[in-house]
């Protein structure tokens, strides 16, 4: 029998070896770095493209077509990362594809290619992000759920920040001049891939946290649950094989639990009642509040609320569990109150509010589909649920440009109706069917 408190046989067996903590950060570095990279280029993609000869048709066409890639893709790189199982592989892939195509963008001369490259830059986010989310999950459950998702998300926003400044001054330094100011982007984009085949080699199955964390629950168990430590999440409903125990033949065909699609349908109506932020900065800029130098200022300040919206909400997710995703289209109710006001400080403060919103579904949204799917279909799930977050924000920031255009109150209460039944949907998806603390 083991001590009190020790982990079994095979939790030492199976543990990696590096800190679950040490992983998340880490991997923290790694989305840092890569949005240094295509925030950077993403902050000038038309004004580029317009250099080039597009029309605003063309820009939006082609920006339309890669954030549809990014996410509409998934529905294909995750059941496929769930099959081979080598998330390492399609995560290097994924990122190789964004950070080379970056730096080659400020060398395009033809208008058709960097169009391509834009597009190119977007499918490799589709190509990673189901692997990479699956081997964060592994992590995270030794960590926290919400918190190991929030440390990500609060590192991911600092390269959103920083990307777009050191753009603008490489472009202000030079006369305007595309080339460096993308080329710079490919120092970072190194360290990208420095730091994955390093982290890959430290850690080749991140698994090993998950089934570690299971069969030292086991153990404390088995000693009469002396050990004090926290115990890891709870396996939900329709989540596969216990922690610890090999996949079945069929593990990665199994269909995928009735509260996943309640919770993405509650994710949809969300996200279908959402400004983008396309329409805030139109708005700020049409109605001559902001000059458009300063609507990257605000955007930047706004990925700052998004990194302390998604630390804050991740520890209460720990802590309370998913009712803490109520928050969620309370801040998006909120959005347009603020934001279509034609007062400065109630419109920047209506793109702060945005800022928090985002923070909230880029982190403790995917939180959530980790403790509703189970390890064997959780690289598919993360592909669907980003497919229905692509789908409902498209849909969303359709929405609120034609309401603007009719009438702002009616975008207000349209907006206010739709997240009152995402509200709904979210009761229907918490009792008994998340299972968080066990």
């Amino acid at each position: 029998m083991s001590l009190p408190g020790a982990p079994g046989p095979a939790a030492q067996a199976r543990t990696p070896g590096m800190r679950a903590w040490r992983f998340v950060v880490v991997f923290g570095t790694i989305s840092l770095l890569a949005d240094f990279v295509y925030e950077g280029a993403r902050s000038v993609t038309g004004p580029l493209l317009a250099h080039l000869g597009a029309t605003a048709a063309v820009v939006g066409i082609v920006t339309g077509v890669g954030e549809a890639a990014a996410l509409l893709l998934r529905l294909g790189s995750g059941p496929l990362a769930d099959r081979t199982r080598r998330f390492w592989a399609w995560t290097i892939c994924g990122y190789a594809l964004t950070v080379i195509s970056v730096p080659v963008l400020g060398l395009a001369a033809a208008l058709w290619v960097a169009c391509a490259l834009v597009i190119a830059e977007r499918v490799g986010k589709a190509v990673r992000s189901p692997a990479k989310d699956t081997l964060l999950s592994h992590a995270t459950a030794v960590t926290g759920r919400g918190k190991g998702f929030a440390v990500h998300e609060a590192m991911d926003q600092i390269g959103a920040v920083i990307g777009p400044l050191v753009v603008a001054g490489v472009l202000a330094a030079t006369g305007g001049s595309y080339g460096p100011a993308l080329g710079v982007l490919g120092l970072p984009g190194l360290a990208v891939l420095v730091l994955l085949w390093w982290l890959r080699a430290r850690v080749p199955e991140p698994a090993g946290y998950e089934t570690a964390a299971g069969a030292a629950s086991a153990d404390a168990s088995a000693d009469g649950g002396g050990g004090g430590g926290a115990p890891g999440p709870a396996p939900g409903p329709g989540s596969g094989p216990a922690p610890g125990s090999a996949p079945t033949p069929a593990a990665d065909r199994e269909p995928l639990p009735r509260a996943f699609w309640i919770y993405a349908a509650f994710t949809a109506a969300t996200m279908a009642g959402f400004a983008t932020f396309g329409v805030l900065s139109f708005h700020l800029v049409t109605r001559h509040l902001l000059s458009v130098a300063a609507v990257p200022v605000v955007y930047a300040g706004a990925m700052a609320v998004d990194a302390v919206a998604a630390l804050a909400t991740g520890w209460a997710y720990d802590r309370v569990g998913p009712k803490v995703l109520a928050v969620l289209p309370v801040l998006a109710a909120i959005v347009p109150v603020l934001a279509f006001t034609r007062s400065v400080p109630l419109a920047v403060a209506g793109a702060m509010v945005w800022g928090a919103a985002m923070g909230v579904q880029e982190s403790t949204l995917r939180a959530t589909v980790a403790d509703l799917v189970g390890p064997y279909r959780r690289a598919t799930a993360y592909g669907i649920f980003a497919a229905v977050v692509g789908a409902a924000t498209a849909g969303g920031g359709a929405l609120a440009g034609v309401l603007y255009d009719v009438s702002v109150p009616l975008l207000i209460t349209v907006t206010a109706c739709v997240q009152a039944a995402a509200l709904v949907l979210l009761a229907v998806t918490r009792p008994g069917r998340i299972d968080v603390h066990g």
